[in-house]
């Protein structure tokens, strides 16, 4: 797969206006997909929120490999971040939010009131690309539906804050990717999870290029979701044919109709139905 360019103008807009306030905010809640915590970690944030607290929202965990998971946290927390492993949908995982931001910025309260100022309100801002789940979170957070949500990447345009209670204020942002993903496997991990659009990368050549890895190091998922067997040694083309007739995704004259086959195949697997995966492990160094 060639390296995918897709960096819309208002994407560029808003990493200006990201940089420019981060000085109204005390920390940062960064939301990564705990499927790919590399692929959706833009590798600008870092340079952008220098010196500021980073909390870390592994969403999406009820569909990763928990032990992974666990081990992402360590990895991150290892480098002062602080982590929560959350299901932003359900709620799951962020009922400690809170208190692990008072924890995170416990010396911005305390020199807040040395100042006379003990319930300033302390501002973070949220960030994330595309599809990771930052609305989903804020909604959680906020209470209400108010934070515009949609199944499909790139849909938050303006900033704006949300008071959640104990003292603690929300900036949504938009979601930003990079201008260029110099490692084609990140555009391919950011199209399995629907963190770019499906419209960028042909979900036929996107699901073969699922499958060689699914047969690689998830072998057992295909085997019991779509009940096929001794596809260990064949070609991930292959292995879609197989998927579409269990299913009956048949054209006139025999065909599978692969098209069919690589949609359906895409959408159980971001919807979890082939079990928790996590397609990155956590490096030996950096």
């Amino acid at each position: 797969m060639d390296n995918i360019n897709w960096f819309p103008g208002h994407m560029a807009k808003t990493r200006r206006i990201i940089g420019e306030q981060m000085k109204l905010v005390d920390a940062v809640v960064i939301v990564l997909d705990a499927r790919i915590p590399v692929s959706s970690s833009n590798p600008e944030i870092d340079g952008i929120t220098a010196g500021k607290p980073r909390i870390i929202i592994f969403n999406k965990a009820d569909l990763a490999d928990k032990t992974k998971t666990d081990e992402w946290v360590s990895y991150y927390r290892n480098k002062g971040a602080y982590c929560i492993p959350a299901n932003c949908k359900t709620g799951e995982g962020l009922k400690g939010f809170r208190s692990v931001v008072r924890n995170a910025l416990s010396d911005v309260i305390k020199r807040n009131a040395e100042r006379g100022m003990p319930g300033k309100p302390l501002r973070l801002m949220v960030l994330g690309i595309p599809n990771t789940g930052k609305s989903t979170f804020i909604n959680r957070m906020y209470g209400g539906a108010k934070a515009k949500t949609e199944d499909r990447a790139g849909v938050t345009r303006q900033n704006q804050w949300y008071i959640i209670g104990g003292g603690i204020e929300l900036l949504d942002t938009p979601g930003v990717l990079w201008p260029k993903f110099d490692d084609p496997a990140v555009g391919e991990r950011l199209a399995f999870t629907g963190g770019i659009r499906d419209n960028i990368i042909d979900p036929e050549t996107l699901a073969v290029r699922f499958l060689e890895i699914m047969r690689d190091e998830y072998p057992d998922r295909l085997a019991a979701r779509y009940k096929i067997s001794d596809f260990e040694d064949s070609e991930p083309f292959e292995i879609l044919e197989m998927i579409g007739r269990r299913r009956g995704l048949l054209v006139r004259g025999g065909e599978v109709d692969t098209q069919r086959a690589s949609g359906i195949l895409l959408d159980e697997y971001r919807a979890g139905l082939l079990g928790r995966i996590t397609f990155e492990p956590v490096p030996f160094s950096d």
